[in-house]
């Protein structure tokens, strides 16, 4: 990979620093930190050891003085609350959970041990914390929430890589918190650019084969991936797909570019799960989690896989790669 200038994606927020505690860890505690995951651990195994790397410089060694409790949906948002009970069960100190259907499964299982959010998205909206500067409840972390010109930007990206493009299809699932705003943004976006969109909802694993047959009979020029758990944890599919049928596609998680997909413009996730060891740490140190600002993106990542991008017989434009963060050759 190719580090290039910091591509500076659009402003959600600032990042609310917390105070650290007072208090410090129990000498000689053992704590138990439970996760779970929508995508099998092939597919998010990388995020979990960038979280476990970040905890181990903070002084935290697995075997000594933390234990972890790893749970993985395979792809599914249907076993979600099982895992959440089990790690309820377990008595963890703190469940790390992304993204919202997750998230939720975790908070209707237990009110009283603290959950860190590492991609949640509409966290007020979606009943998660009373505010960001004041979460109030037993959640708190980072969100994935972006402004909707973001959406726009994207689909401007997509266009560059193919200006003639003109119609374009979407994979997304409408019942994750923020969907709707997001294809609004997307649409309206869309008619600025003479685009026509082409839904196609996938809220579990099964919905793809269908999405991918309809797709595969429209005259669509590119592919636009929202970003959830079901997507993210589908994403070789999706890349595997739009090789066959030679379709240009944006994501909204770089982890699609670093499988073969061909651009994303997002919110690096491994970085939000190394953060995300941070709020461990303070609640681990006595923090109440309600206490704890939610922090928002500040910026969002353009990684471009060139290798990619000459299989489809693309041509980047110089411009747009000055722009990347980071171009996969």
């Amino acid at each position: 990979m190719i580090s290039r200038r910091a591509f500076v994606g659009s402003l959600t927020g600032g990042l609310l620093a917390a105070p650290l505690t007072a208090e410090t860890q129990q000498a000689g505690k053992v704590y138990r930190i439970g996760t779970i995951s929508i995508s099998p651990q092939d597919r998010a195994g990388h995020v979990i050891k960038a979280f476990e790397g970040a905890l181990r410089e903070l002084g935290y060694v697995e075997g000594q003085n933390v234990l972890f409790e790893h749970r993985f949906a395979g792809g599914s948002t249907e076993p979600l609350a099982r895992l959440a009970a089990e790690l309820v069960r377990l008595k963890v100190d703190v469940i790390l959970v992304a993204p919202n259907p997750s998230i939720m499964a975790a908070k209707r299982a237990t009110s009283t041990i603290p959950i860190v959010m590492t991609y949640g998205t509409e966290p007020v909206a979606n009943g998660f914390a009373s505010s960001l500067a004041r979460p109030g409840g037993n959640v708190t972390g980072l969100t994935g929430d972006v402004i909707s010109e973001t959406w726009g930007i994207r689909l401007q990206l997509l266009r560059d890589t193919h200006p003639k493009m003109s119609r374009v299809a979407v994979i997304w699932n409408p019942d994750v918190g923020g969907a709707a705003t997001a294809w609004q943004a997307t649409e309206d976006a869309a008619k600025r650019f003479g685009i026509s969109l082409r839904s196609h909802e996938t809220r579990q694993p099964d919905e793809f084969a269908p999405a991918f047959d309809s797709i595969a009979k429209e005259a669509v020029n590119a592919i636009l991936v929202f970003s959830d758990g079901v997507t993210y944890a589908r994403r070789r599919e999706i890349i595997g797909f739009a090789a066959r049928r030679r379709l240009p596609t944006m994501y909204a998680f770089r982890e699609a570019p670093d499988d073969g997909g061909l651009m994303s413009y997002g919110v690096n996730i491994a970085a939000s799960y190394r953060r995300a060891a941070t709020f461990v740490d303070k609640i681990l140190k006595g923090a109440k989690p309600g206490d704890l600002p939610i922090e928002q993106p500040v910026k969002l990542e353009l990684v471009i896989n060139l290798k990619t991008a000459k299989t489809l017989g693309l041509t980047i434009p110089p411009s747009l790669l000055a722009r990347a963060d980071e171009i996969i050759q």
